[in-house]
């Protein structure tokens, strides 16, 4: 008992510093100082529909936390698709999880990184992208993006360490809701969701 426990520590530890190098390596692309914990990455995995028989889109998929809970959901690893836009991250995801369809890319250039599924429509997308990066007009042409691929009524999940959603509402466009307020995360964090207008 307390050696899988210390083994799960020192793995925990080891997700955090590759987590830091690669926010020392590319902040912008990074957007957190350590991975998401289990209790946010369970929430926002909480959207998936197992029985739906569509795949499920993931983005930034950073060391693969949100990645684990998403399959727990009983999500068959084909049917995960997961964008990460860093090469150290992604290298490093397809070893952990080696059936899971990673593609190396920009969710911000999503057609070129889903290749041959690029009109493959999903379940829900669950994005850990930092939109907070980004200007308001690229935020609101992904989310536009991403509502495309999923069908009516389901949701885009996107965690956010800001106290507003950080991307702004548009009624007549999409419907932005507070999803909830993950404590338990450094920082703690803010889940949204949008899905689109009827």
């Amino acid at each position: 008992m307390i050696l899988r426990l210390k083994e799960r520590l020192g793995k925990r530890f080891e997700e955090e510093v590759e987590f830091f190098k690669g926010w020392q390596k590319d902040k912008k692309g990074v957007g957190a100082l350590i991975p998401t914990s289990v209790y946010a990455a369970r929430r926002m995995a909480s959207v998936v529909n197992p029985r739906s028989g569509l795949p499920i889109l993931e983005l930034g998929a950073g060391t693969g936390v949100i990645t684990k809970a998403i399959l727990a959901r009983g999500i068959k690893p084909h049917q995960l698709v997961s964008v990460e836009y860093s090469r150290i991250f992604h290298d490093g995801l397809v070893q952990r999880f080696p059936n899971v369809d990673f593609r190396l890319g920009d969710a911000f250039a999503l057609d070129e990184a889903l290749g041959e599924r690029k009109g493959e429509q999903f379940d829900c997308v669950i994005s850990a992208v930092p939109l907070l990066s980004f200007p308001m007009q690229q935020r609101v042409a992904l989310v536009e993006d991403l509502l495309a691929r999923i069908p009516a009524g389901r949701p885009v999940i996107q965690i956010t360490y800001g106290p507003l959603s950080p991307v702004i509402k548009m009624p007549d466009r999409y419907v932005v809701s507070h999803y909830d307020f993950v404590v338990r995360n450094i920082p703690p964090a803010q889940l949204w969701t949008y899905r689109r207008a009827v």
